[in-house]
């Protein structure tokens, strides 16, 4: 008898359950003389040891069957609710996605959301007739998890600076999740477990081993290429009309993506400028668009090339020293947002928006200009979910000698003008997307030079 284990039932808690210890170590705890027996079968030991009564005999074994359905019922919402948003966001990735990466996250999603279902049915076994011995670590690593993704989730909510319908839901399953695991914590869920130390410890790792591998996939990996995308201008020989009252000049357009990432062209200028002898300043002959349509997605190694005829009257008379050819556009990562069909069907023009009472655009320009607009969507569905709505503007300027083109990117009816002589003020959308403005090398030729060679193939003739 001197050898048998002393084993020591505490007093119930607010739950009814008794903590039950084995020569000072925890064995679990009972809420009943069944459940006692299974602890002591568990520890091989016979029902009847040398038992110490604390808080109460044998015969106290308070029943709060309410207290325990109404935690079991509380984390069963939390870890539903947490299973919703994660089959929601993993569900859109692993099927829309921009990148491998991507769809490997919406997996893994798709991943924790059944581990939070499987947490449902473990909650309610563990906290009603425990007829699985694990159940309450499952609860435990289910809430863990909910913890985990919601904390991420908000951190990079937190991160963009944005504020979406989202963030309330972060917070407060948070607090939901960090109360499931108090309370478990408290009762000692994973008792059921042989090695609980060794299992939780592999859990963390690999937790950490996933939150890891999905930050690097999603947000780092996608930032490392950056895009190469080249435009210029080149003219080609002029001609004369019949009479030599008119010269023709075309002028050759190209623009080549030698990156490696795919890029939209949001929008596109090109100047054709005269310089007058003796004036240092240039006058604008010829503006314009030259990528048709625009939004167009440009994938590496693609070229697009157009020519535009610019005409100078009475050509002979023209007081022109040097022709000057100069392109500029706007263009956007591919891989980081998705823009909607409807961008290239949006152009509007000042007077149209007048007409229809929205030339007074707090993001708009004063003056004379059109647009095209389109609501976008990121690469992949966190970023949805914690960015929110966004929207791409393009605004063409018309401004003396040197129309503009700018973009801005920002949430429906936020106001947020951009600046053209500050491009850094628009960093935050630089960071985001990609986007860059790119301007091409400068063409530029002797005006009598154009002259002379048009004038030798109009006499050739």
């Amino acid at each position: 008898m001197e050898n048998n284990p002393t084993v020591v039932v505490g007093p119930p808690d607010g739950l009814g359950l008794r903590k039950v210890t084995v020569d000072g170590k925890t064995a679990g705890k009972a809420r009943s003389p069944r459940e006692l027996r299974k602890l002591l079968c568990r520890a091989r030991l016979p029902f009847d040891p040398d038992i110490q009564w604390r808080g109460g005999d044998s015969t106290v074994w308070p029943n709060r069957s309410w207290l325990r359905a109404l935690n079991g019922t509380a984390m069963a919402l939390c870890l539903l609710t947490t299973a919703i948003v994660l089959a929601k966001i993993g569900m859109a990735d692993f099927f829309s996605a921009l990148t491998y990466a991507g769809r490997i996250a919406g997996a893994t999603f798709l991943v924790a959301a059944a581990i939070e279902v499987i947490g449902i049915a473990a909650a309610f076994d563990y906290w009603t007739k425990r007829r699985v011995g694990y159940s309450g670590a499952v609860v435990f690593f289910a809430a863990a998890i909910s913890l985990i993704a919601n904390m991420s989730l908000l951190l990079v909510q937190i991160g963009g600076r944005v504020y979406t319908r989202y963030l309330w839901l972060w917070i407060v399953l948070i607090v939901w999740a960090s109360w499931s695991l108090y309370t478990l914590a408290r009762s000692q869920a994973w008792a059921g477990l042989q090695h609980p130390k060794r299992i939780a410890i592999g859990a963390v790792v690999s937790t950490v081993l996933a939150v890891t591998n999905l930050t690097y996939s999603q947000f780092y990996v996608p930032y490392t290429a950056s895009p190469l995308v080249e435009t210029a201008a080149e003219f080609r020989p002029p001609s004369l009309n019949k009479d030599g009252t008119v010269m023709y000049l075309p002028v050759h357009l190209s623009v080549k993506n030698a990156g490696r990432v795919a890029v939209y062209v949001l929008g596109s200028i090109y100047w054709i400028h005269g310089k007058p002898v003796g004036n240092p300043d240039y006058s604008l002959i010829q503006p314009g668009e030259f990528i048709a349509p625009p939004g167009r997605a440009l994938n590496p190694g693609e070229e697009f090339s157009g020519d535009e005829v610019v005409k100078i009257t009475n050509p002979r008379k023209s007081d022109f020293e040097t022709i000057r050819a100069q392109t500029e556009m706007y263009v956007i990562r591919a891989d980081r947002m998705t823009i909607t069909a409807d961008y290239e069907n949006s152009k509007k023009y000042a007077g149209g928006l007048a007409k229809e009472g929205k030339d007074k655009d707090p993001e708009g320009p004063p003056g004379d200009y059109f647009r095209y607009q389109a609501e976008i969507s990121n690469s992949n569905e966190i970023l949805n979910v914690t960015r929110g709505r966004q929207r791409v503007t393009l605004w063409w300027m018309y401004r003396g000698s040197w129309p503009y083109i700018y973009v801005n990117v920002a949430p429906p009816g936020v106001r947020k003008a951009f600046d053209p002589r500050h491009p850094d003020a628009n960093k935050a959308v630089i960071d985001r997307y990609g986007l860059e403005r790119v301007r091409g090398s400068m063409a530029q030729t002797p005006y009598v030079q154009l002259l002379d060679k048009a004038e030798a193939e109009h006499s050739a003739k």
